[in-house]
């Protein structure tokens, strides 16, 4: 047996390739137009042809009865084959190309015949109407065959009717006429359809570019490639017309921006409102792994233009990324800071053996009485002014770290934070962004500080942090708050210019604000507003006197 497989047969059938069906397709709608309207052109022109017929016939008829000698031979001679009416009646037809000119009397005996062995005898068709005074068209069949007739009265010297005249045009030369005509017509409809043809083809080629030669059962199964691949990668999508106008949005990105289809149609200002996610989708910013904030979401956005004016934009989730890195950026900060206690604690532990070797006891008693002292009264400071434990324990570790930096970190004396916070986590990073951001701002620089204060002003909370920095510019003040924005190095997990942009959207989101001034002596300070941040204070609990009596 042979291991070579049988070859396919062909199946007849449409072609396979877009560009071939829409051809094949287009022929065969101008083919067909062409024929319906050569159709459509024959059907008029045969009545028109037979219309002019009748005509020329009953024209033929008028003129043979206005002949005086016509009306005279039948009143004055009989029916005869070289009579008077027979010669100008063969005169008139000769003349005029009329198959028959039959004159009549009103008792239908004919004087006339192009064949005079029907002189004398009585027509064939009824004559009733024309002897009644009427002019009569019609297409009808006699004993010369069928013709297009004309029948008219006719009169004496008193205008009397005395006969009729009736006139034949032969029905073949009718129809000589109309096929003398299909030719031409046919040759117009080869020409509309030739056109036709070229545009089908122009318009098919330029089918064929957009489509790449595909067939449509190819672009069948892209498109629904196209959307199981849309809806099912972990990215957004995002795709514009030349228009800049939303044409696509995939799960992924209706989750991220927080839109739904009703987007669709419409800019990324109408759909998204101000801000940097909608420059980036708008092309108004651009560059590569752009960064932007959409409410609590960190992004990564790139756009790139399509080939029709278009455009298509991919978003990436980075929020957990970036909390991730913001924690490594405090673990690293927290270990340079215990590596460094861990330097000061050997060095006060051979401070310590070495007064025990000594043997000055009180010495060394009262010195390590100093150094937990001095860690006791910081702790205490901040725990009696901060009574939220997240807060507190976060403000501890940053004067550590501050200290081992060479900034000395305060909490301002009028700080007073009840611990009835709502969202202490949400204060947390609030406060952990703009501290990180003030010891960087004056890290390196002589009498390094930095101040933060919190105070309850009934169910707000207003947040300041005071730094002894350069400062920033009046100019700057609203920029800093933008995503994307930094005047730092980028860490190495990833970008920066995040942190202030989060303060903001997080105090806007519960109805505050964040703004950043100049300090008094220098420096930036930076004021958050969080209204309705803290609960309503608990009831105090008052022992009635009735009790303390039946005690």
């Amino acid at each position: 047996m042979s291991s070579t497989p049988p070859a396919r047969r062909r199946r007849l059938g449409l072609p396979r390739r877009a560009f071939s069906q829409v051809l094949l397709m287009q022929v065969a709608i101008a083919a067909g137009v062409a024929v319906l309207a050569t159709g459509l052109f024959l059907a008029p022109l045969s009545k028109q042809l037979d219309h002019e017929a009748m005509r020329r016939a009953l024209a033929i008829a008028e003129t043979t009865a206005q002949n005086p000698q016509i009306a005279e031979g039948v009143q004055h001679t009989r029916p005869t084959r070289n009579g008077p009416v027979q010669r100008e009646a063969e005169l008139i037809r000769h003349a005029t190309g009329a198959e028959y000119i039959v004159v009549m009397n009103r008792q239908w005996v004919r004087w006339s015949h192009p064949t005079p062995g029907e002189i004398g005898r009585r027509v064939s068709t009824d004559p009733s109407d024309a002897l009644a005074g009427k002019e009569v068209m019609e297409i009808d069949k006699g004993t010369l065959g069928r013709s297009a007739r004309g029948k008219v009265p006719l009169y004496d010297a008193d205008h009397r009717i005395i006969g009729a005249v009736s006139v034949g045009i032969a029905y073949d030369s009718v129809r000589a006429r109309l096929l003398s005509a299909i030719p031409g017509l046919f040759a117009y409809a080869g020409g509309a359809l030739a056109v036709g043809a070229l545009a089908a083809w122009l318009i098919s080629r330029r089918v064929q570019r957009q489509t790449r030669d595909l067939a449509f059962s190819d672009i069948s199964a892209l498109l629904s490639e196209r959307e199981a691949m849309l809806h099912g990668i972990r990215e957004g999508v995002v795709a514009l017309d030349r228009g800049g106008r939303i044409r696509l949005l995939n799960d992924e990105a209706r989750r991220l921006l927080g839109i739904g289809d009703e987007a669709v149609g419409r800019s990324p200002d109408e759909a998204l409102g101000e801000g940097r996610t909608t420059d980036v989708l708008a092309g108004r910013v651009t560059g590569t792994d752009l960064l932007t904030v959409r409410g609590q979401r960190v992004l990564v956005a790139n756009r790139m233009p399509t080939d029709d004016g278009g455009a298509v934009a991919t978003l990436r989730d980075r929020t957990e990324l970036e909390q991730l890195g913001r924690e490594l950026d405090s673990t690293h900060g927290l270990i340079d800071a215990l590596r460094a206690q861990d330097h000061e604690h050997a060095n006060r532990m051979h401070t310590l053996l070495g007064l025990l070797e000594l043997e000055m006891y009180d010495d060394a008693a009262e010195f390590v009485g100093e150094v937990v002292g001095d860690h006791r009264v910081t702790a205490e400071q901040v725990t009696e002014k901060i009574q939220d434990p997240l807060l507190a324990a976060l403000l501890v570790g940053k004067a550590t770290v501050a200290a081992e930096r060479g900034v000395a970190l305060w909490v301002a004396d009028r700080t007073r934070l009840p611990d009835r916070v709502i969202d202490p986590r949400g204060l947390v990073t609030v406060v952990g962004n703009l501290v990180d951001n003030a010891l960087d701002a004056v890290a390196g620089t002589a009498h390094a500080r930095v101040e933060v204060e919190l105070r309850a002003e009934g169910r707000a909370i207003v947040l300041g942090v005071r730094d002894t920095g350069p400062g920033i510019s009046a100019d700057r003040r609203e920029l800093v708050f933008t995503e994307g924005w930094s005047t730092k190095k980028p860490p190495a997990h990833g970008k920066r210019g995040l942190g202030l942009s989060l303060v903001r959207r997080f105090a806007e989101r519960q109805g505050g604000s964040a703004t950043v001034d100049e300090a008094d002596g220098g420096g930036a300070q930076f004021t958050v507003v969080l209204p309705e941040a803290l609960t309503e204070p608990a009831p105090e609990l008052v022992l009635a006197p009735a009790d303390e009596e039946s005690r």
